[in-house]
């Protein structure tokens, strides 16, 4: 079966007799224009950690942030290590959409790694100290 770019397969059906795969198109060009948006506006939390990670700061490590991956948008991307790094506010807290995120991002060959945003504003150094920790340093 050949797939063709910007579809991703999300379930075969129940019956065992039917090889039909749905398939839902990945608007692209729609999920690049919300991470703009991200990038735009970032909350007072991830202005904070974005200024840290940014321009090599921590030991070298480039990071990118708001990086589309599949449907999802990790907050902050080390493509060296595919480590990403989640600041995360009151609303996520036993999210199952999180949970379901973070499994795909896993199966996808991501580690994933998620701050509250308390966190990070009391203890940025712990937090940088994770992160290095999670990149072997």
């Amino acid at each position: 079966m050949i797939l063709l770019p910007l579809w991703e397969k999300v379930a075969g059906l129940a019956n065992p007799r039917c090889s039909r795969i749905v398939l839902v198109m990945v608007d692209r060009a729609r999920q690049l224009a919300f991470a703009r948006r991200l990038r735009r506006a970032p909350p007072a939390t991830e202005r904070l950690l974005w200024a840290l990670l940014r321009d090599r700061r921590l030991e070298g490590l480039k990071f990118r942030r708001q990086v589309p991956l599949g449907r999802y948008v990790a907050d902050f991307l080390c493509p060296r290590h595919r480590l990403i790094v989640e600041a995360d506010g009151p609303h996520h807290e036993d999210s199952l959409h999180d949970v379901t995120r973070d499994a795909w991002l896993r199966g996808q060959g991501f580690r994933v790694l998620r701050f509250a945003n308390s966190r990070i504003q009391a203890a940025p150094d712990a937090v940088l100290t994770e992160i290095l920790s999670a990149c072997g340093r």
